[in-house]
């Protein structure tokens, strides 16, 4: 019995230990609002024309653009790893008696290296009516992982580029205003998704020339991302796989001991005296 208490108050301390590290760093990732970020929550007001000219916004940021029918619309924001990303967008069209017919409106979503990711479900492309006020899209990408054999079309830790566009609509309609919103929000699916591996870096623009030059003296590095999660990059730090399994150990041992005590019996038999 004294083994079996000691090994249990080894393992209630290290959770509890465990527990402190959890909480300072949700703390840590969690700092109070200031002046500054009520400012950035309004998010931008225009959005880019390519890939290399999108606007960079964060997660749960709206932003905003006012661009012509025909215009193709970006954003980019940054992904971690372990995490769901769903972007929507509402585009507020043109009145109704300027319009000359029905039209298509579509939403898609790039990572790092430009590949379009598919969604696991939502509204991706929608026809609004001649009437219609606006159109709302939706989607919901898969979640992104630590790492992918090179052959995999696998979400990886990185930029993720929102596209907004029209694809079929009447021609007399070309370059008439609209209004959109985009949104993107990203939810955490724990150590469950986790993988072995890592990249070395995340797919970023400008990852692969983020060092300046020995012979340009006055130029400066090429910022090695747009837009990055606050708390910085994530990958190939410890999970909640790393709890789940210790804790697994724990038990393991503990119900080891627990067998070992009751099928072990009550000790050594009793002496028979010679001549019995």
């Amino acid at each position: 019995m004294r083994t079996v208490r000691i090994l249990t108050t080894a393992v209630l301390a290290g959770a509890g230990l465990l527990g402190l590290a959890g909480g300072a760093h949700a703390d840590s990732a969690t700092p109070s609002p200031s002046a500054s970020e009520s400012t950035e929550a309004a998010g931008p007001t225009e959005a880019g024309t390519s890939f290399r000219t999108a606007t960079a916004v964060k997660p749960d940021q709206p932003a905003t653009a006012d661009a012509s029918t025909g215009d193709y619309l970006y954003w980019v924001l940054p992904v971690d790893v372990a995490q769901r990303a769903t972007v929507k967008a509402k585009v507020t069209l043109p009145p109704a008696a300027s319009r000359h017919g029905a039209a298509t409106w579509r939403l898609d979503v790039y990572d790092g290296l430009r590949r379009r990711q598919a969604c696991t479900y939502g509204t991706q492309s929608r026809p609004a009516a001649a009437d219609a006020g606006a159109v709302e899209l939706s989607c919901t990408l898969r979640t992104v992982r630590s790492w992918a054999e090179p052959w995999a079309n696998d979400p990886l830790p990185g930029s993720y580029y929102v596209r907004l566009t029209v694809v079929d609509l009447p021609q007399e309609d070309l370059g008439q205003p609209v209004h959109a919103e985009v949104e993107a929000s990203v939810a955490d699916q724990g150590g469950a998704q986790a993988v072995d591996g890592s990249l070395a870096a995340p797919l970023v623009p400008g990852a692969g020339s983020a060092t300046a030059k020995a012979d340009d003296a006055g130029s400066s590095p090429r910022p090695a991302a747009l837009a990055e999660p606050d708390g910085g990059w994530s990958s190939g730090r410890w999970n909640d796989r790393w709890l789940w399994t210790a804790a697994g150990g724990a038990l393991a041992a503990l119900a080891g001991i627990a067998g070992y005590r009751a099928t072990r019996g009550s000790g050594r038999p009793a002496r028979i005296p010679p001549g019995a």
